[in-house]
């Protein structure tokens, strides 16, 4: 195999094997055996290492009483049949089994941890994402409904808060205080081994790239800490700490190809978390302020072009589509390289969006950027991101009572019609007014195909037919297997531009 090709190859097999660290059935286990030393230790590295280990059971008994165990229960999705249409004869029981009473609920589970003593939690978005019902278990076993207070897609946290007073709390420290080699605990409930601790170092920091790909959101910010600690599905959720006992990260995702831990761990820096925890507990939202462009990281080629010295910054792809950007206002351009932001160097594309996300919505940043050899400095005053991905609990919204989602599980996805107020704000012509997209199954076809916001428009294969009402959409799957492929036209609402997925159902 030539050697570019083994690359792009090692390359694709790290990106498939991105997962978050979600809850998933306890697998059988394996075992290690270990040959004994023939030679024996010096007395002072015995207790360099009692003391460390001392240290361990330190930091694990003070922080344990404050991680809890988080199982999440999604009701029955009602499958839809075909309107209209007569059952192929001898499976009216197959099509029975899948009617709201007999369909089984979806369950999950996850970690998180106390962070008042009042009850609030913080955990991942991805752990209680559409659950209907969030149950908490403490160390001492003592078991409460909670409620979910808000989450937030972009950055993968959640805020969720059982009833009660007097409850432990974990020390939130400072993960930009955080150094590479720093050993850290891992702690959370993997793969339904209720409070694990697992030891490990801080393998590096500011990671990005293909994490992106855990994130649908133009606006995420992803930024992790990565660590050899053990981390599994169940995990998600869970403290990374240091050797203070204090919190630094929040354990989120895994690079691995079977599902299990690879090796590799990634967790949300603490900053960021509570930043995120402190707009969701104060306004039950994420107030994000942007500058609205788009930013990539710096590669030679843009660094030679922009007459920097060094390869670092965030390189400016263009004003975000369907907004009225502030950046390009203020006057920044295309191919401008940020280097700058409040006399703050800039190295990466994540640590750009931490220093905007300190900032709230129309507050003014001054940006210094590199233009082709010119050092240029603008003041842009902050505008707040489109709030269509942040979601927060509402006991008194009618509009969500009036109106659910329709589930296809056929696909994967749950969709809506748009209403003529939604498609007029969006600046949705007649032509893409279709199904909404409002929410996409990790483990179904459209998985990282279709996103929350895309407007399902046509479908082209097997038959064509123009999508409007759910009931089109129910005639064109009505004779769709496993195995057949799908052809979806659909409607990007921030690039306003359409696309293709190709979707294997069943596969």
């Amino acid at each position: 195999m030539r050697p570019g090709l083994l690359g792009l190859v090692a390359v694709a097999a790290f990106v498939g094997g991105l997962l978050v660290a979600a809850g998933l059935n306890l697998t059988p286990f394996g075992y290690a055996q270990q040959r004994a030393q023939s030679s024996k230790p010096s007395p002072r590295v015995v207790q360099s290492v009692n003391d460390l280990s001392n240290g361990f059971v330190s930091i694990a008994e003070h922080v344990e009483p404050t991680v809890v165990y988080i199982q999440t229960e999604r009701g029955p999705r009602e499958i839809r049949r075909p309107r209209g249409q007569n059952l192929p004869p001898g499976l009216e029981d197959f099509f029975r089994q899948f009617e709201p009473n007999r369909t089984q609920p979806v369950e999950g589970s996850g970690s998180g941890f106390i962070v008042s003593p009042d009850g609030y939690i913080l955990t991942n978005n991805h752990v209680v994402a559409d659950a209907d019902k969030v149950t908490v278990t403490l160390f001492d076993k003592r078991v409460f409904k909670a409620k979910v207070v808000g989450r937030d897609p972009t950055t993968d946290i959640a805020v969720i808060k059982i009833d009660g007073s007097n409850f432990p709390t974990a020390p939130l420290g400072d993960d930009t205080q955080a150094r590479v080699g720093q050993w850290v605990l891992a702690i959370g409930n993997p793969l339904g081994l209720d409070f694990t601790v697992t030891a490990g170092i801080i393998s590096a920091k500011g990671r990005s790239g293909s994490l992106r790909n855990l994130y649908q959101s133009q606006y995420a910010i992803v930024d992790y800490i990565q660590t050899d600690a053990a981390i599994n599905p169940g995990n998600s959720g869970g403290p990374l700490v240091n050797t203070a006992g204090e919190v630094i990260g929040i354990n989120s995702a895994i690079a691995s190809q079977t599902g299990f831990y690879s090796g590799y761990g990634f967790a949300i820096p603490i900053t960021l978390a509570k930043s995120v925890m402190d707009d969701l507990i104060q306004y039950h939202r994420v107030r994000r302020a942007i500058l609205g462009v788009s930013i990539q990281d710096v590669g030679p080629a843009d660094a030679q072009a922009a007459g920097l010295t060094e390869i670092r910054g965030a390189l400016v792809g263009g004003a975000t589509p369907g907004l009225d950007s502030p950046a390009a206002r203020a006057g920044i351009q295309p191919g401008d390289v940020i280097i700058k932001l409040d006399g703050k160097d800039i190295d990466r594309v994540a640590q750009l969006q931490r220093l905007i996300r300190a900032h709230h919505p129309g507050e003014t940043v001054t940006v210094t950027v590199m233009r082709y050899g010119k050092q240029l400095d603008f003041k842009v005053k902050l505008a707040e991101a489109p709030s269509d991905t942040q979601v927060a609990s509402n006991d008194d919204d009618e509009a969500s009572s009036e109106r659910r989602p329709a589930s296809y599980d056929k696909l994967g996805i749950s969709v809506e019609p748009i209403t003529a107020g939604e498609a007029s704000r969006a600046s949705i012509s007649e032509s893409m007014r279709g199904l909404q997209v409002t929410d996409v199954d990790v483990n179904g076809p459209a998985y990282r195909q279709l996103a929350p916001g895309n407007i399902i428009v046509k479908v082209l294969s097997p038959v064509q037919r123009a999508v409007r009402t759910e009931a089109d959409l129910d005639a064109a799957l009505a004779k769709v297997h496993d195995g057949d492929v799908v052809s979806l036209l659909a409607y990007n609402t921030d690039a306003k531009q359409t696309f293709v997925v190709n979707l294997r159902v069943g596969g």
